[in-house]
C-alpha cells in the first residue's frame, strides 16, 4: 500500500517584507491593533478588517509590496497569540488561498514571531492545511500549493522549518493511511505501508503473521481476527539511536482495526462507513516513527501495531467466548464490538517482553470518551504520574489537547467475570475508564499511558485550517515525547 502525500517546497525568506515577490503574502493582524500597511487603512477604519482569529481579507496589488496579493489574516488578541494560533492561522490562510490557484505563498509574521516554535508551527499549519481527503476523486481541477516560505532572518529558523516539515508530512502520512477505505487497506496493506516507511527512513521493520502470533499465545488478538477472511498481523517498527541517551526503551502501541463492523455484536448501519478510521491509533504510530527516524531523537523507540479486521464471518468469536491472552490471563468476551482492547492487550504484553520500559498506546477505543470530552480533548489515562506528566507536557507543547481521566482501582470491579479472569466490558457506566482499566491489567508495573482518541482522530466537519476527515493525532505529541526524553525524569 503506497500512501502518497502532497509535497510542498519549504524555505526561509530573509528579505524585507516589502521586497518579497510572491503570489500571496500572508500578514497576521491582531484584534484592536490597526495595521496601516498595504493601503488597508480605510478597511480597518470601517471595521471591515477586525483582526479576529482566522478572519482573512485579500488585497490585490497592495500598496508598498511586490507581492501580487496580501492576505491580512486575523490572529486574535496579540497577548494570547501562540504557536497553536500560528499553526491554525497558516492552515486557514493556505486553505483560503489554495482554491484561487496560487502556487507561491509567503507568511510574514514579524520579528516578534520568528522564534523556532512559531516558525515550525507556521510550516506545520501550511502543510496540514494543504491536505485533502480527495485521493479517489477524478478530474484535473485539484489545486495545491507548490511552495511556502516564512519571512524572517532569526537564527534557527531553517532548522525549525525543517522540523515542522517532517512533522506535518508525517502527520499527513497518517491521515492518508486513515483515509484509505477498507477495500483498499487490509491488515496486510497496513504492513506494506509500514515496510515502505521503514525502507525510506532506515527503520527496522518486522511483521508477525498469524502463525507467529499463535506460537506466542496471542489468543486475545487472534480471537478478534477469526471472523474475517483477511489474515491479521502485528507490525513492529524499531528505531535505534546511534548514541542512546540511556537504558529507557519507549514503546508505542497503536490499534490497527482496518474495519470494525462490531463483529457478532454488530454496529448500527448509520455511520458505519466511518469505521475505516478504527486504525487511526496504528496509523499515528507509523506516522510518528516516520518522523522519529528523520529527526533522530536520543531515545530508543519501538512501535507495535496489531492489525485485524473485525467481521461477523462464520468463524467469528461470539459473546460468551473465553480467550487466553499472551499474558496468560483469560478474558470473557461479553461484547465483540469491544475488540480494540483485546488486540491491544496482546500487543502491550509483547511490547513489555520486547524490553520496553515505558509505554504509550493510542486507540479509537470508546464512544464513551466522546460523550465525556466531545471532539476537543484526547482522554488520557495513566498508571504512573511521571509518565502522565511527560505526555501531557509534550501534548501542550504541540497543541494537541489532552485531559487526564481517573483510573482508580475500584473501577476494576466493573470488569469482574464469574467465568474468566476479566470481562472485556464493564457495563454502561464509565465505559472509557473501564476500557482503560482493562488495558491496565496488561501493562502491569510498566509506566504506561493510554490515549483514547475516538473523539479527536476524525473531523466530521472541516475547520478553516483543516479538511474534513482524519486529523493525524497524536503524531506530534509522540514525536515530541521521544525528542525530549530524559533518563530518570
Amino acid at each position: 500500500m503506497q500512501i502518497t502525500i502532497r509535497l510542498m517546497h519549504i524555505q526561509i525568506e530573509p528579505k524585507a517584507v516589502e521586497q518579497i515577490e510572491t503570489d500571496a503574502l500572508i500578514v497576521p493582524v491582531f484584534e484592536g491593533i490597526p495595521d496601516p500597511r498595504f493601503g488597508a487603512d480605510e478597511l480597518f477604519s470601517a471595521g471591515e478588517i477586525t483582526g479576529k482569529a482566522l478572519e482573512i481579507t485579500l488585497l490585490h496589488r497592495p500598496q508598498g509590496s511586490r507581492a501580487a496579493r496580501v492576505a491580512l489574516a486575523g490572529a486574535g488578541k496579540r497577548e494570547s497569540f501562540d504557536p497553536v494560533g500560528m499553526r491554525r492561522l497558516a492552515g486557514a490562510a493556505v486553505r483560503f488561498l489554495k482554491p484561487k490557484g496560487l502556487k507561491r505563498i509567503t507568511l510574514a509574521a514579524g520579528p516578534a514571531f520568528e522564534g523556532a516554535e512559531y516558525t515550525a508551527a507556521a510550516v506545520e499549519g501550511a502543510i496540514l492545511g494543504d491536505f485533502e481527503p480527495d485521493r479517489y476523486k477524478t478530474g484535473n481541477d485539484k489545486k495545491s500549493i507548490d511552495s511556502f516560505a516564512v519571512a524572517g532572518a532569526a537564527a534557527g529558523m531553517a532548522e525549525a522549518a525543517e522540523r515542522g516539515r517532517v512533522l506535518a508530512e508525517s502527520q499527513n502520512f497518517a491521515r492518508g493511511l486513515v483515509n484509505e477505505p477498507a477495500n483498499r487497506l487490509s491488515p496486510g496493506g497496513m504492513a506494506a505501508a509500514a515496510k515502505e516507511v521503514a525502507a525510506q527512513t532506515g527503520l527496522e521493520c518486522e511483521v508477525l503473521n498469524q502463525a507467529a502470533m499463535q506460537a506466542l499465545g496471542m489468543g486475545s488478538l487472534l480471537g478478534v481476527a477469526q471472523g474475517s477472511a483477511e489474515p491479521p498481523c502485528l507490525i513492529v517498527l524499531r528505531y535505534r539511536p546511534s548514541a542512546p541517551a540511556g537504558a529507557s526503551h519507549l514503546g508505542l502501541v497503536g490499534k490497527g482495526v482496518t474495519f470494525d463492523t462490531g463483529g457478532i455484536s454488530i454496529k448500527p448501519a448509520d455511520g458505519m462507513e466511518k469505521m475505516k478510521y478504527d486504525m487511526a491509533g496504528g496509523a499515528a504510530m507509523i506516522g510518528a516513527m516516520r518522523a522519529i527516524a528523520q529527526l533522530k531523537p536520543p531515545a530508543t523507540v519501538t512501535a507495535f501495531v496489531p492489525c485485524v479486521e473485525n467481521m461477523p464471518g462464520s468463524r467469528a468469536q461470539r459473546p460468551g467466548d473465553i480467550v487466553t491472552a499472551m499474558s496468560g490471563k483469560t478474558i470473557e468476551v461479553i461484547n465483540t464490538d469491544a475488540e480494540g482492547r483485546l488486540i491491544l492487550a496482546d500487543a502491550i504484553t509483547y511490547a513489555r517482553r520486547q524490553g520496553c520500559t515505558h509505554l504509550v498506546d493510542a486507540a479509537t477505543l470508546t464512544g464513551a470518551i466522546v460523550v465525556a470530552l466531545g471532539h476537543l480533548h484526547v482522554g488520557l489515562f495513566a498508571n504512573d504520574d511521571a509518565m502522565r506528566d511527560r505526555v501531557l507536557a509534550a501534548s501542550r507543547a504541540e497543541g494537541e489537547r489532552m485531559w487526564p481521566m481517573p483510573l482508580d482501582e475500584d473501577y476494576k470491579d466493573y470488569l469482574k467475570s464469574a467465568f474468566a479472569d476479566v470481562a472485556n466490558v464493564g457495563g454502561r457506566w464509565g465505559g472509557a475508564v473501564t476500557a482503560a482499566m482493562f488495558l491496565k491489567e496488561f501493562s502491569e508495573d510498566t509506566p504506561w499511558v493510554h490515549l483514547d482518541i475516538a473523539g479527536t482522530a476524525w473531523l466530521d466537519d472541516s475547520k478553516p485550517y483543516m479538511a474534513k476527515g482524519p486529523t493525524g493525532l497524536p503524531v506530534r505529541t509522540l514525536v515530541r515525547l521521544a525528542e525530549e526524553w530524559k533518563e530518570g525524569a
